[in-house]
């Protein structure tokens, strides 16, 4: 179970609460471990418009490999270089990193997501236009265009 005390001890500054159930399926190999994690639960957020507090659900599936070398090192988001006789793994990091990655960058309340929606289909149709395209009625080509159109 991963609550507050958890999301303390990693870091609260993305997530400062929450309750989360997490399971760790470890694959062991000859020349890796394979680790599969199911994270679900909620995570206390603070409205960036409102300033209300919310529970955001998550429901995280990642999976993760550790391959054994001589020296550790991580190749990618998702493999990560052991030493042969390391004994233990501490997955709670991980754990705390695909929670904080799953958190949207925007945090809105739910009661604001209609909202958003609206605002987001609306983007980009805003079309411009002069007051002077307006009053004159014709297109004017602007005299520097002009200019520039001359030097091909």
């Amino acid at each position: 179970m991963l609550d507050d005390g958890f999301f303390k001890e990693y870091g609260a500054d993305f997530v400062s609460a929450g309750d989360f159930s997490a399971a760790v399926t470890l694959s062991k190999k000859e020349t890796f471990i394979e680790a599969h994690f199911m994270i679900k639960g909620k995570a206390r957020l603070v409205c960036d418009r409102s300033l209300e507090p919310f529970d955001h659900l998550l429901e995280i599936d990642k999976k993760m490999v550790f391959k054994y070398g001589e020296e550790e090192m991580e190749l990618s988001d998702e493999i990560m270089v052991i030493r042969h006789d390391r004994t233990t793994l501490d997955l709670g990091q991980y754990l705390y990193e695909f929670i904080v990655l799953e958190i949207p960058i925007k945090k809105l309340h739910p009661k604001f997501e209609s909202h958003e929606e609206e605002e987001e289909e609306s983007e980009g149709k805003m079309v411009y236009s002069s007051a002077a395209d307006e009053d004159s009625g014709e297109d004017e080509a602007d005299p520097r265009w002009e200019q520039l159109k001359k030097l091909k």
